[in-house]
């Protein structure tokens, strides 16, 4: 073969390479495109609109983090404190519910449902071991904008050490931030006991201890039947109050049952439902007032005449 027959040969194998290649490489590209577009997934145009989507994206997340916090923030003289219920003037007509034991798959669903339905924010006092069990009902409680508190990890009632006590709340925290996004300043005793070393160290740790002004009876063990559950919150009613119910801890149909005749005979009443940390604004916000007319009163009643 002659030397310029050999140079036109490799020139049409060096095109037909190219074009080869250069067809891999646009299929390729046309694939990972369709596959991006397959998973929703929209790439920027630029480095700027890029950059422009970071900065959206991170103010959303600030934006929803900010919210749940100030949704569960309770202002800071009652850190450290025991509370049984707010203290409100007597027209001042809201009610807190609270709900204890849970989450729990079937009772906590019923009770969210229940609660949407008649535009209810109420407060969940949450097991540790319980969120690690059923933590999607745990996301749906906060997803539907309710305040979770703390209950400790095991509901444990005998008395502790600094150790176990710490392990019982601390534990309890951690999870029900990495489950809901939620950081609470707010811890119930299981029992109510007071004295076994946990409220100690919840105060300790700046938490509001929260108790009640007022049960149901549902969790005692031959709870009452529904006319009677309901029947002892309206008479307990009262402004400021807190209302202990259970939606874990055992069978709590009873509970689930009587709850939309507890809300229609409050709201009969003239109460409206809060969570534990708007009651508690509420109070600081009243006392706040008092303390600046008292404030104006006496400086009227006593001129500084310098």
């Amino acid at each position: 073969m002659s030397n310029r027959k050999l140079s036109l040969l490799l020139k049409v194998v060096t095109v037909i390479l190219a074009v080869g290649v250069s067809s891999v490489s646009i299929s390729l590209l046309v694939g990972i495109t369709r596959f991006d577009q397959l998973l929703g997934i929209q790439k920027p145009k630029s480095e700027t609109a890029k950059t422009s989507l970071d900065r959206a994206m991170s103010a959303s997340a600030q934006s929803i983090t900010a919210a749940t916090v100030q949704m569960n923030e309770v202002p800071k003289p009652f850190k450290g404190t025991i509370i049984y219920q707010a203290k409100l003037k007597a027209n001042e007509k809201v009610i807190a519910l609270t709900f204890d034991d849970g989450p729990s798959p079937k009772n906590t669903a019923q009770i969210l449902e229940i609660l949407k339905k008649n535009n209810i924010k109420a407060t969940f006092f949450m097991v540790g071991q319980m969120v690690k069990y059923f933590p999607q009902v745990a996301k749906q409680v906060a997803a539907d904008g309710h305040v979770i508190g703390n209950h400790t990890w095991h509901h444990w009632y005998f008395q502790m050490d600094g150790a176990t006590a710490s392990s019982e709340i601390d534990r309890t925290a951690d999870i029900i931030y990495k489950t809901t996004g939620e950081k609470t300043t707010l811890f119930r005793p299981p029992g109510g006991f007071l004295n076994n070393g946990l409220a100690q160290y919840a105060k300790n740790e700046k938490y509001v201890v929260m108790m009640w002004s007022e049960q149901s009876g549902d969790a005692e063990r031959r709870s009452p039947q529904v006319p009677m559950l309901v029947k002892n919150v309206l008479k307990q009613a009262k402004p400021g109050a807190i209302v202990l119910l259970h939606d874990g801890g055992g069978n709590r149909s009873k509970s689930v049952k009587a709850l939309p005749e507890m809300i229609a005979g409050l709201k009969a009443q003239g109460y409206r439902f809060v969570t534990i940390p708007q009651l508690l604004e509420m109070q600081a916000q009243e006392e706040s007032a008092v303390t600046a007319v008292s404030f104006v009163t006496k400086s009227h009643e006593h001129p500084n005449h310098q």
